[in-house]
């Protein structure tokens, strides 16, 4: 349990199902977390206008007419905040849809709670900054480009120093590529050094999330000079670093 001096970790749970809510609030305050837990768009939004979050975890479905899609495609335009997806559908279709839309994980139903924390964890310690390095050491910027990726920040700045967000998977992908430049990287290299396990059937989302950063850091996202492909083995990022 996360002491009351210490700021803990908020997190919103969005599903229909009150079980489900239950089930996450009590499990989730019970390590030491912050929850607040609604049962559709509405009561999110409310709720996102009156506090902020860490991380949301979001269900697919949803009544009133918004699905869980929706309204990730409407967190992302809004903000990075996390947000792993919940839900009945275990195709690999519906797991790279969620993830083209923003989603930084997805776990299918029926899941294991201590599975959803293990996940949850990984995605928050991947959002906390590093430690700060004396003033003057440059370690953790990686410039290319013009481009300036800021690791113990998480931030990226453009050429004419504007911030460009991303989410925790797209940053954790530019960052290894950035540090592996030249290199041909593999989907599953990819999948080991920014989410810690192996494929399985997520091999594809790594290709959802290359596309989103495109078209973050493309001149032009349909015909890509700093990430690209390698027909039949993965990605290499040539940028100049």
């Amino acid at each position: 349990m996360a002491s009351d001096q210490q700021r803990r970790e908020h997190v919103l749970v969005v599903d229909d199902d009150a079980r489900i809510r239950q089930m996450l609030t009590r499990y989730f305050e019970d390590e030491g977390y912050v929850v607040s837990a609604v049962s559709n768009g509405s009561e999110m939004r409310a709720n996102r206008r009156q506090q902020n979050f860490d991380i949301i975890l979001l269900d697919w479905v949803l009544p009133g007419g918004e699905d869980g899609l929706d309204l990730a495609r409407e967190i992302r335009g809004q903000s990075d905040v996390p947000i792993m997806m919940l839900t009945g559908r275990d195709d690999v279709v519906d797991r790279i849809v969620g993830i083209e839309v923003g989603a930084d994980d997805y776990i299918a139903k029926p899941f294991h709670l201590r599975e959803v924390h293990a996940r949850l964890k990984a995605i928050l310690r991947r959002r906390q900054p590093a430690i700060k390095k004396p003033e003057g050491d440059a370690g953790d910027v990686i410039r290319f480009e013009g481009w300036q990726l800021d690791i113990s920040k998480r931030q990226l700045l453009s050429a004419d120093r504007n911030e460009i967000e991303l989410t925790t998977g797209e940053f954790d992908i530019l960052v290894v590529f950035a540090r592996h430049a030249g290199r041909v990287l593999n989907r599953e290299f990819l999948m080991e050094l920014t989410r810690g396990r192996n494929l399985e059937v997520y091999d594809r989302t790594i290709d959802a999330q290359i596309a989103r950063l495109r078209k973050k850091i493309e001149t032009d996202p349909t015909h890509p000079q700093l990430i690209k492909s390698v027909r039949g083995v993965g990605y290499v990022f040539t940028g100049k670093v």
